[in-house]
């Protein structure tokens, strides 16, 4: 059992160095970026050593806004349902919301708002219709995959998120949907009539409609 952890957290992190790589290919030199949801600061500490960016961070839990103050990020502390209202309009080049949204109150509202604030947004988050979630479905059991380890009595997640999904609520917001990328078996995929059925996470950049 403890082999099998090891090997879920190996992919895991595979996965998701393979997301924060093409997050920085839709960051430019020098852009003011906003995280939010940014963790311990990794995303934005490896985006300011890269790219040189303007880099702020917004997250709630305390020990990671120390995590991001001990790696020089600028941070602050808050919820990011609320932490948005007060920034003006296209105060940032790119707005992150990065494996959060599946634990957002009103994701609806979030994405409008970095949006607004932001000139693009790029959204990442775990397809809940990967077949293994489908599987383990068939089979009676909460979902669970690679890039969602939880357990139904230890999860995070209060949304059930898949790409079919997204695109649609995206369609019916008029929020643009400028570039779309998959992820499975720790790479980056184009996206594809069956990324909703074989990816493990998904990567949108967002606008908004003119």
């Amino acid at each position: 059992m403890k082999s099998l952890v090891v090997l879920l957290n190996h992919f895991w992190i595979a996965i998701m160095s393979n997301v924060f790589e093409t997050i920085s290919n839709f960051i430019k030199t020098q852009q003011r970026v906003l995280d939010c949801g940014c963790g311990d600061g990794t995303l934005l500490s490896t985006l300011t050593t890269q790219k040189k960016i303007i880099g702020y961070g917004i997250d709630y839990d305390s020990d990671n806004v120390k995590a991001c103050i001990s790696k020089g990020v600028s941070v602050f502390q808050g919820d990011i349902s609320d932490g948005l209202k007060e920034l003006p309009d296209n105060s940032f080049d790119v707005v992150i919301l990065s494996q959060t949204l599946q634990q957002i109150q009103n994701p609806i509202e979030l994405i409008k708002e970095m949006c607004r604030v932001g000139k693009q947004a790029i959204v990442t988050f775990p397809n809940f219709a990967h077949w293994r979630c489908r599987w383990r479905l068939f089979r009676g059991y909460i979902p669970e995959s690679r890039a969602l380890p939880y357990s139904w009595y230890d999860t995070p997640n209060i949304r059930v998120i898949s790409i079919r999904s997204f695109k649609k609520i995206c369609k019916q917001e008029k929020i643009a949907i400028l570039n779309e990328t998959s992820f499975s078996h720790d790479k980056e995929k184009k996206a594809s009539l069956f990324s909703n059925l074989l990816a493990e996470q998904a990567l949108f950049v967002l606008s908004q409609t003119s």
